[in-house]
C-alpha cells in the first residue's frame, strides 16, 4: 500500500484507527471455544464489526506463533479475511542481519503479504535494509515505545545531549523515506510528540498505548498530526475485549466508534 492510498482511506473514513488483533484463547468469549478455529472466528467478528471505523489491523504475531502451526493457520486466515483497502501490520519486532533478515522480510511481505512489519533497530542498517527493498511495503521501526522499560535505554543521552531514540530516528531517516518508513512512538509519551515532529515531520507514526495503557489520544493528535495525517493510532484490548459475552462484537464496535468519532473531530 502506498502512502497516498493510506491517506485516502484516512480521509474517507475520517479515522486513523488501527485495531490490534491480539487474540488470546484465555480472553476470547467462551462460546467461541467450541468453534473449529476460535481465534479466527473471534478475529472475523471483530473485523466485521469495525472495518468501516478503522483503516488498519495489527495482529501481534506472538499470540499466533505461541499456538504453533494452528496459530499460523489462524493468522493467515485472518489476514486473508481483512478487506484489501485496510493497512495490515505484522507486529513481529523482527531484526537480524544478512540472509536471516531477508528471509524475515520474505516471510511477511511475500508469503503472508502484510503491508508492513515492525522492526527492531538495535543491529543497525543491515538488519533493516532488506525490509526496505520491497515495493509498496513498509518498515515500522521501534523508536520510543510505550512500555515502562523504554526508560532503560531509549532516553539515554548520546552526543550533543540527544536521547538514543532521537539518534535512532535521525539515522534511520537516511535509510528510508516517508513512503516506506514509519516509527513506533508510544502514546504514553504525549509530551514528546511536538519534539518528534520536529525530528520527523513527514513520516507516519504508529502509536500504541491508547486505551488500556492510558495514552492520551487528543494530546498525541494535537502535536502528531501532519498534512498527510501522519498517525496510525492502535488500540487492542480497549476494543477487542470491550465485551466478553455473546454481544462482544457489538461492544467492540461501540468502543471503536467512540475512538473514530473523536478522531473525526481532530483530523486535519
Amino acid at each position: 500500500m502506498t502512502r497516498d492510498e493510506l491517506f485516502h482511506q484516512i480521509q474517507t473514513k475520517r479515522s486513523y484507527l488501527c485495531v490490534g488483533l491480539d487474540a488470546d484463547l484465555n480472553r476470547i468469549p467462551k462460546h467461541l471455544l467450541d468453534k473449529a478455529d476460535p481465534i479466527f472466528e473471534f478475529n472475523k467478528q471483530i473485523i466485521d464489526a469495525t472495518k468501516d471505523l478503522c483503516v488498519g489491523y495489527k495482529p501481534n504475531i506472538a499470540f499466533y506463533e505461541a499456538l504453533g502451526a494452528k496459530g499460523w493457520e489462524s493468522l493467515q486466515k485472518t489476514l486473508d479475511y481483512i478487506p484489501e483497502e485496510h493497512f495490515t501490520i505484522a507486529d513481529a519486532k523482527r531484526g537480524d542481519i544478512g540472509n536471516t533478515s531477508k528471509l524475515y522480510a520474505r516471510a511477511f511481505f511475500e508469503t503472508m503479504n502484510f503491508d508492513s512489519v515492525t522492526v527492531a533497530p538495535y543491529m543497525g542498517i543491515d538488519s533493516v535494509q532488506p525490509f526496505l527493498e520491497f515495493e509498496n511495503k513498509w518498515v515500522i521501526l521501534l523508536a520510543l515505545t510505550s512500555n515502562k522499560g523504554s526508560n532503560d535505554f531509549q532516553f539515554t543521552k548520546q552526543e550533543n545531549d540527544q536521547p538514543l531514540y532521537e539518534k535512532v530516528m535521525r539515522r534511520a531517516m537516511t535509510w528510508g523515506t516517508p513512503e516506506n518508513l514509519m516509527f513506533v512512538v508510544g502514546a504514553t509519551h504525549p509530551e514528546k510528540f511536538e519534539e518528534i515532529r520536529r525530528i520527523s515531520p513527514d513520516n507516519f507514526l504508529l502509536v500504541p498505548g491508547i486505551g488500556a495503557q492510558g495514552g492520551d489520544l487528543e494530546g498525541v493528535s494535537n502535536y502528531g498530526l501532519n498534512d498527510h495525517c501522519g498517525l496510525l493510532v492502535n488500540s487492542s484490548r480497549g476494543i477487542i475485549y470491550a465485551g466478553d459475552g455473546l454481544d462482544f462484537a457489538d461492544k467492540a464496535r461501540a468502543a471503536a466508534g467512540k475512538v473514530q468519532e473523536l478522531m473525526s473531530g481532530l483530523i486535519v
